[in-house]
């Protein structure tokens, strides 16, 4: 079952990113935009999800929505692969600048993610 849940996961993840790359493409020497969105977007929903869901998810539901569709939607290697592509086409200053906001903006999603994750009622929702 676990393996079947990151293999569907997986195949979700992936297309969210193909979706999210196509909608903003960006030329090699250009800032990443998709990839950093996405990279924030899932930073954000795994600290949720690791706040709400993970204390009472069975092992699958979490290997399937964390290594599987979490997993293949963000991605170091995207990262990684923006950085040296900028630094190839001598943009720098613009590199230096996205693996910074990358940072920040990810550890601040995960951040955002967790608190809003423990709250004990959604947002917006009053007694």
């Amino acid at each position: 079952m676990t393996i079947v849940a990151i293999l569907v996961g997986g195949l979700v993840g992936t297309g969210l990113r193909l979706g999210i790359d196509a909608l903003l493409p960006h030329a090699d020497d250009a800032f990443p935009w998709s990839t950093l969105l996405i990279n924030v977007l899932g930073s954000f929903a795994l600290g949720a999800l690791v706040a709400r869901v993970w204390p009472v998810a069975p092992h699958w539901l979490k290997a399937g929505l964390g290594a599987g569709l979490l997993g293949s939607f963000t991605t170091f290697s995207a990262l990684a692969v923006s950085l040296v592509t900028l630094a190839e086409a001598g943009q720098w200053l613009v590199g230096a600048g996205y693996l910074a906001l990358s940072l920040i903006a990810g550890l601040g999603a995960a951040t955002a993610g967790l608190f809003l994750g423990r709250r004990p009622e959604p947002i917006g929702v009053e007694e």
